[in-house]
Formats: C-alpha cells, structure tokens, sequence
C-alpha cells in the first residue's frame, strides 16, 4: 500500500507528466517552426566565441543570439527566408541567406574574414570582458538583456589580464558580493548579505563541498544573484556563483602560462586542445602551482588536471565527457584577534599559533558527461556529474586578546569530510508560436545523492585543556597537542536524496514585452545517523519556488526588468551538519527577492546594467522570549540593494569590468544571534571596483585597477569594525610576437594596509601587501 507521501509524490508526477504531455501536443500542434545550428569560424577554421548572430525578415530584425565558447549558436524561427547577420570584434561583417522550410533543423559553418588593415590580430587582444548571453540563469540560451535579473560574468580574458587565482579573487570586481574568510579553509561568499559556503556549480550542476577552488581550467565565471531555487533548487538565497570550465572544441589551440613573483609565488598552467578528426576533438587543462605568503610560515601547493573529449556524430548531436583530479594542500591560517573593537595592530604577518601544526588538504575527484542532441524543434540536454570529494583542515583559533594586551588565548580543532555526489539532470527545451506570441519552453528534471562523513577533534594542550593564554607579542607556539573528540563534537553520516522537476516558459508576447515565469517542485530527504550516540534523525521537505519576470524593451539594446524569487534553506543548514532534535523539527528558512533593473547595450560589446532590489530571510532561529531553552522561528532580516555593473569595450582599445554596490543589510527580528536592528557582518554599505585595460599601441597595453570598500562588522554582534580601504592595482601587457605575451601586474599600489575579510570578531585576515606578479604566455 502507498503511503500518504509515496501517493502524494506520485500525484504530482502523474500532473507533472500530463503537463509535458500537453505541452509537447501543443507544440506538435504547431508546425512552422525551424531550428537552425551553426558555428562562426575565423579563416583558419577556428571557433569564434561572442560573435553576434542576427536573423533578418523583410528589414526587420527577428531573433539575435550569440556564439557560445566553441563558435557554436542556436536559432528558431519560423519558416521563410532570412538573412544572418553575423559580425564579431577584428572580422568583417558577413550576411548569409537561408530559406527555411517549416519542421526541419538546419546546420551551417559560416567563417568570417579578418577586418580590413586597422585590424591586428595578435595575442594582446583576446575575446574581451564582454558576454552577450547564456544559458545558465535559465537553462535556455538566453540574450543577458532578457534575464530579468541582475548577472556578473567574468570572462577568461579578464581573469588573465587581472592574473585571478582564485574566486574571492574574482569577485573583488563583482558588485553585492564580497568575499568572507571561511576560516581560511575554503571558499565563502557573502551575497546580497546572505553568507554561504556551498551556493557553488560547476556547469550549471551543484559543487557544494566545502574547498578552494582553482581557475585554471575555467572558461567564464557566472555570478547569479537574488535567490535561484527555480533553477538550482535549495539554498541560493542570494544568489550563485558558477564555474563554466573549458571543453573540447573543433580548432587547435596550445597555451601555457608561467607565472612568478613576491612572497615565493610559483605557477604553471596549460592548456592544449587538438581535433582528432571531424567528430572527435580532445582538450586538456592543467596547473601546478607552490606558492609561500606575506604571512609567517603560510604556504600553499596544489595541482589538477582535467581531460575532456567532445564527440559530434552529426551536426544535430554532442557529447561531451570530463575529468578533473585536482588537489590543494596549504597552511591553515586563521588570521589575528581584534583589540577594542578593531584588528589588533600586530604586525599582518604574525602567525596565532602553530604553523606546523595546522593544515589544510582537499582531494577533489569530478567525473562528467553531456549528451545534448537536437530533435527538430526539440532540444534534450541531460547532464551527470559524480563528485569524491576527500577533505581535512586542522587549525589554531586565536581568541580574545587581554585588557591590557599582554596575553592572547588559543584553541585548536581539526576536521574532515568525505562526501560523494551524484547529480543528474535532463532538460527539454522548445519553441512553440501561439498566433503572434512565441514560446521558448523548458521543462526538467534533477536527480540526486549526497553521502557525508563528518568527523571532529578538539585540541587538549598538553593533553589537559583546550585553551591555552599566550604572550599577545610572541603568539607563535609549539606547544604539544593531542586532538580527540570531546563529548560535543561531531561524528556522523548522512544521507541526502533529493529529487526536483521544473517548468519554465519565456514568452515574447512582442518585440517590446516578455514574460519569464516557472516553478520548481523539489523533495528533499534528508537522514541522520549519529555515530557515537546511535540516534538517528530524519528531516523530509518539499519545496515549491516560483519565479516571475516582466521584461521591457523600449529599445532593441535596453530592457527594463521587474522580477520576484523565491529560494529555501533547510533547518540543516547549507551542509547539512546541524540537524538536531531541535532543528528537525522547524522549517526551511525562505528568502523573497523583489528586483527592479535594466540592461543596455551602450554599444555592442559594452554592457551596463543597474538592479534595485529588496531580499527578505524569513523563519531565522530565535530563542523563545519566555523560555531561553527553546527555539522558535520569528528571526528576519532584510537587505535593500542598489548596484550598477559596466563589463566590456568602451573602445576598440579600452576594456572595462566593474560595478558599484550599496548595500543595507539588517537584522529585522530578533535571531539567536543578534537583536533587532544589527547589521549583518561583513557587508559594506558602499563598495566600488573597476578594472580598465587599454592598448596604448599595438603591441603594448596597460591596466589598472581600483576597490574600494567602507567599513563593515567582521560579526552581526557589531563589536568589531573592519575599516574600509581602498586598494589600486596596474599592469603591463607586452606582445613579444603573436605567440609570445608578457605580462606584469602590481598589486596594492600605494601599499596599503587593510583588512579583507573574517570569520568572527577574533579570526581576521589582512589583505595582501604591495607585491608583484610576472607571467610569460605562449600560444602555439
């Protein structure tokens, strides 16, 4: 007999299958549309991406898209002749006319030739900082002025120029985000003023182990912020940032990049792609970095490699699979304590506790593939993705400093995890018109399981205590310590099974209006297992997030957007590490998102959008007024936003990337944590970046950069201020010959001494001193 659940579940398959069912009659209904593929190639055959594609009807313009990383592009249409319209950055212009007949799918190469003399292609100029669309914020290949909502994306030419290393690298120059320490073991981010450690994809699919990530094999970064459960599923609040990494493609290519400089850093990557025939292409990535710091004793070295081969049987047909072992080992490094309610002013070099003692190490192993394959008007895409990931970090905690600043205390932990994912997910896109509305119509669905150890040690000194109080002006110990598990400490297994399917329709009701609305459904199971009490604990919720967006288009290079979102959490929190008899039984926490924007094509390869938004967390944990030993869920808070971003070429010889943030993000109702009317920790009220690049003459360009943050609360008690800072950054770019760059970059100019991030008013780290980097790139 079907449970009450087991039924209810089957209810909503039964309706979730009647509406595809419906779905696909209606399309079939309709039987005058076309889609075409393509590739935009240069005169050597090789892929072009962001090329700009235009479908023309009798003088009027009716669809644009743009090249994807392999020169790749998708249109449809419906029946009768057109001209396509294609031109990208340095080729010349080319319009080719097709006739398309109703319910077939076409395939063409066009290849563009170089511009006339001005232009010089050489290994200075890359693809710019300029993306004009993507696939990621709702599954569908989707013209960023028709995303109603506020994106960042990080091209690879930009991470390059800027000499990127790593995320919280990236979003330095990404608005609404900063980044937080994550206890100088992982990546965190704090978005819209919602901190997280696991809102990571990799290619549109959950990354959510907690590690540093590297940038070596990454194609573009893709910040997606207000909460995106309608395309994620849980968590997501503020939003996601996604790893889009490089694949094997149908053109040559061969890089490597050395990289030296201050504070004994040393870095390699390579890249190297090859066509094995016309069906067949091979790539692979790989990096090996040793690398020291301007803190005392703190080192890092890491290394990964990821081979991909992409198989095009026809040219309605890719697969595309993935490897990618990679590795980080380095110290762990908690930062310094504050002093009356600021850093304390110890040199920013002086290590709390035992550097040969704390370590950092993450084994991460990804497995993937992609089938994407198109069916006349249809288009199935499934993607699965097997994650092991093997994770350790043993750290020293410097505590409070003294009154009189004599003495600091010190702890110390350690912990691992070991969490194997498997994700798999299938999505049907497809167009249909209805009279003069057309549809663009995703339907899916997303399958998952998620095992996790969890294992902690306390530090005993000596064996005996878990403190010990330390000269503040000598912090640096050998003391012997013994780590095991005192009676608090975690030592569990989980299991996570979840499962989800969604909805989504983009309606163009006419070339001025369009509608984005769709609906998630997600199950997510989550179960407890205690292993050194034998408890066992279970937490089942259902999700339903909904997504609506209006977009405006007055013009055909603006759009004014209007969207509501809402995303969950649930009472496990974003790593599932603390269900407890308490939490099992309160509810996910929620997130509403309210955003008004535009985008606008100022030209055609510079971008420039501004979002107003208000974001709500609701069903916060707050201690119950009049019984301090229970929980109850009234805590709030809120955060009202304003940010403008600029990404692209002002000029054929001035790229720009950046953007400005304001940000109030406050406690509305009493949590467990802070009173009403706290800020939230580290989320400046102002931050503002940008990054400009300018070729002064052909072979050589310049760049420079400048951030700027005002003071934030390194906690949401508000005890300790982190001051704000302003940082300059330059570089120069010399082309040695068309296969040989040179490049320098001198970061923190003017030497400035600021504080970047923390992990709670006592674990702050300083931001990096003036120090330089060298990097020699060949292309071959």
């Amino acid at each position: 007999m079907l449970s009450a659940v087991s039924a209810n579940q089957l209810i909503r398959s039964i309706l979730l299958l009647g509406a595809l069912a419906i779905l696909c009659c209606s399309v079939q209904a309709d039987g005058g549309q076309t889609a075409v593929r393509g590739r935009v190639l240069d005169p050597d055959g090789a892929a072009i991406p962001g090329a700009i594609v235009a479908a023309e009807a009798n003088g009027r313009q009716s669809a644009v898209t743009s090249t994807n990383a392999n020169g790749e592009f998708f249109i449809v249409l419906a029946a009768g002749e057109y001209s396509l319209r294609v031109s990208a950055a340095g080729f010349a212009e080319t319009v080719q006319v097709v006739n398309l007949k109703p319910n077939t799918a076409g395939s063409l190469d066009i290849s563009l030739k170089l511009a006339p003399s001005h232009a010089i292609v050489t290994i200075t100029s890359g693809g710019g900082y300029f993306t004009d669309a993507v696939s990621t914020a709702t599954k569908t290949f989707t013209s960023l002025r028709d995303v109603p909502q506020a994106i960042t994306i990080v091209t690879a030419e930009q991470i390059k120029d800027q000499s990127l290393q790593s995320i919280a690298d990236v979003v330095a120059y990404v608005p609404g985000i900063a980044s937080h320490q994550g206890e100088n073991n992982r990546d965190q981010l704090v978005i819209r003023g919602n901190s997280t450690s696991a809102d990571f994809f990799l290619n549109g699919v959950r990354d959510d182990v907690q590690y540093y990530r590297d940038l070596y094999n990454v194609d573009r970064m893709e910040a997606i912020k207000g909460p995106n459960a309608m395309i994620f599923g849980r968590g997501g609040g503020g939003g996601v940032v996604n790893r889009v990494t490089k694949e094997a493609a149908f053109s040559r290519l061969g890089e490597v990049t050395l990289y030296g400089g201050s504070f004994g850093n040393r870095r390699i990557t390579a890249d190297f792609n090859q066509p094995l025939s016309g069906k067949i292409a091979f790539r692979i990535n790989g990096l090996y970095e040793n690398s020291g710091s301007f803190r005392r004793s703190v080192d890092l070295e890491r290394y990964g490699i990821n081979p991909t081969i992409t198989i095009a049987p026809d040219s309605l047909t890719k697969l595309t699979f993935g490897y990618e072992h990679f590795h980080d080992g380095r110290t762990a490094d908690r930062g310094i304590p504050s002093f009356q309610g600021r850093p304390a002013d110890t040199p920013i070099s002086t290590f709390f506790g035992n550097p040969d003692d704390s370590h950092v190490r993450a084994n991460v192993n990804l497995l993937s593939g992609l089938i994407d394959r198109q069916f006349g008007r249809f288009n199935f895409r499934n993607r699965t993705m097997f994650g092991d990931y093997d994770r350790f970090y043993q750290n020293y905690v410097p505590g409070a400093v003294t009154a009189n600043k004599s003495q600091v205390s010190i702890s110390a932990y350690n912990n691992a995890t070991r969490r194997r994912n498997i994700f798999n997910q299938s999505d049907l896109i497809f167009s249909v018109s209805t009279g003069k509305i057309h549809h663009t119509l995703l339907a899916g669905v997303e399958l998952g399981r998620q095992l996790t150890n969890n294992l902690r040690n306390t530090g005993f000194f000596n064996n005996l205590t878990t403190s010990v109080t330390v000269p503040y002006a000598d912090p640096t110990i050998d003391i012997a310590v013994t780590f095991r598990q005192s009676t608090t400490d975690a030592n569990n297994h989980l299991e996570t099974n979840l499962g989800a399917a969604y909805v989504q329709d983009q309606i163009e009701l006419s070339k001025h209006i369009q509608v984005v609305t769709g609906l998630r459904f997600d199950y997510f199971d989550l179960q407890f297992h205690n292993n050194r009490t034998g408890d066992d604990l279970r937490r089942i919720d259902r999700f339903l997030s909904p997504r609506v967006g209006l977009v405006f288009k007055p013009l055909t290079p603006l759009s004014i957007y209007a969207n509501y979102s809402v995303a969950y959490l649930p009472s496990s929190g974003d790593q599932f590490s603390s269900l407890t008899t308490i939490t099992q039984q309160v509810k996910p926490e929620k997130f509403n998102n309210y955003e008004l924007g535009l985008k606008w094509d100022v030209n055609q390869y510079l971008f420039l959008t501004g979002a107003l938004y208000r974001q709500d967390r609701l069903n916060t944990r707050a201690t119950d007024p009049n019984d301090p030993t229970r929980i109850i869920q009234t805590g709030s808070q809120r955060t009202n936003g304003f940010e403008l971003g600029l990404n692209g070429n002002v000029t054929r010889s001035w790229r720009v990337a950046g953007g400005y943030a304001h940000q109030d993000a406050f406690i509305t109702n009493s949590t467990t944590a802070a009173v009403a009317g706290k800020k939230v920790a580290q989320v400046p009220q102002h931050t503002f970046s940008l990054w400009n690049n300018y070729q002064i003459i052909p072979k050589l360009s310049a760049g420079f950069g400048i951030i700027h943050r005002t003071n934030s609360f390194a906690a949401v008690d508000n005890a300790v201020v982190l001051p704000g800072y302003t940082r300059a950054d330059v570089a120069l770019f010399y082309a040695i010959s068309e296969k040989w760059r040179l490049q320098g970059n001198l970061e923190n100019l003017f030497n400035v001494r600021y504080y970047v991030n923390a992990d709670g008013n006592n674990n702050i780290s300083p931001g990096r001193p003036r120090g330089v980097r060298l990097g020699l790139i060949t292309r071959f």
